[in-house]
């Protein structure tokens, strides 16, 4: 079964048919809401809010590992992550739709492994590829099917937040390679990674970047609501194709 987990601007997936709320409890506490379980073009999937119904999570307050977790028992072999970004690369702009193919993590003080405490081994995972190849196909042919948008390729950096950046970070996530910045892809993607679960990511840039663009001296944080709202639409799209390419 397919999961979506939905960042800002994604609360509830419209179109889902038959929708029940389940809520799950874990070893790692609760996850940030109740899964919503239904079907979507026919297909079962179930929907998590990162920062719960309300929208009253923070990013660095995201219980990851209860999210992740609680999707696994549900039988979820795959996620596709939504996430707001900032752009960075210059034809990376408000309203643009990305699939990131790498990540950068500048994030610190989070849970970010289920391998810890004294009855856990030491437990490395590969890492190489953070997101699922076979996971970001299916998205790029949905975008193509549904006639949606979607930049192929670019570096997601994963930054602490709640705040938003200097322009001086933005210049060095720049020159360490990064495309966009964001603040929940991270630990996320390796916690889908250890237990065994393909991720892949849906990044819409909701604003350029501190420095870059129109947000040179500020960011307008007024019109990011309205970028969002457009921009979903289209993600819908996508995750409804995604979900009848699925293998289940």
């Amino acid at each position: 079964m397919l999961a979506i987990i939905g960042g800002s601007g994604l609360t509830r997936i419209a179109t889902l048919e038959a929708p029940q709320r389940r809520v799950v409890r874990t070893p790692y506490g609760e996850p940030s809401g109740a899964l919503t379980f239904g079907r979507l073009r026919g297909r079962e999937v179930v929907f998590l809010p990162r920062h719960g119904h309300a929208h009253s999570i923070a990013p660095h307050q995201v219980n990851y590992r209860a999210n992740i977790w609680a999707l696994r028992e549900q039988k979820v072999n795959a996620i596709v992550s939504v996430a707001s970004v900032g752009g960075i690369r210059a034809d990376l702009g408000p309203g643009v739709l990305a699939l990131p193919h790498q990540l950068i993590d500048y994030t610190h003080g989070r849970r970010g492994t289920f391998f810890e405490g004294p009855d856990q081994p030491v437990t490395h995972v590969d890492f190489t590829e953070p997101y699922t190849p076979r996971l970001r196909a299916v998205l790029v042919e949905a975008a193509q099917a549904a006639g949606e948008t979607l930049i192929d390729r670019a570096v997601y950096a994963v930054t602490q937040g709640p705040r938003l950046e200097t322009a001086a970070e933005i210049d060095r996530l720049e020159r360490d390679g990064a495309d966009v910045v964001g603040m929940t892809g991270m630990p996320e993607a390796v916690l889908a990674r250890e237990l065994g679960l393909a991720y892949a990511a849906i990044a819409v840039v909701a604003n350029f970047a501190a420095g870059r663009g129109d947000s040179t001296h500020s960011i307008a944080l007024e019109a990011i609501g309205a970028v969002l709202t457009s921009a979903m639409e289209r993600v819908h799209h996508i995750l409804e194709g995604c979900v009848e390419r699925h293998d289940s």
